[in-house]
């Protein structure tokens, strides 16, 4: 069960570092655009907004990777602590911006967080 939680917490970060790169360095072409149907302009203008959110999930994903790394009760406290952050955010992004984030930054990380949890 450990594996399949480190997996999962893998998949987590690998989520958040997607969305650092797709948020902090690609927000104002094809991909970013899509994202919120933004046009080029309002995407010009969200840019530094899209850039710091960006940068939150770098940090997210910084303290995922932290957790799996770390040994003994520090790498178990890291992943329970950083997956709850994500499980939060996730939890106020679906509810202010759009639900589509339920699926995919909430769900995966409270999967994760249970199977960490029964790991131990």
């Amino acid at each position: 069960m450990k594996v399949v939680a480190g997996i999962l917490v893998g998949a987590v970060a690998a989520f958040h570092i997607y969305v650092l790169v797709l948020e902090m360095f690609l927000w104002r072409g094809p991909r970013g655009r899509a994202l919120h149907g933004l046009d080029a302009d309002g995407a010009g203008i969200t840019a530094p907004l899209a850039a710091n959110q960006g940068l939150y999930n770098g940090f997210l994903a910084a303290g995922l990777i932290w957790g799996l790394i770390a040994s003994g009760p520090t790498g178990f406290q890291a992943r329970v602590f950083f997956l709850c952050c994500v499980i939060l955010a996730g939890a106020y992004g679906a509810a202010t911006a759009s639900r589509k984030i339920l699926f995919v930054q909430f769900l995966p990380a409270a999967v994760a967080l249970v199977a960490v949890l029964v790991a131990g």
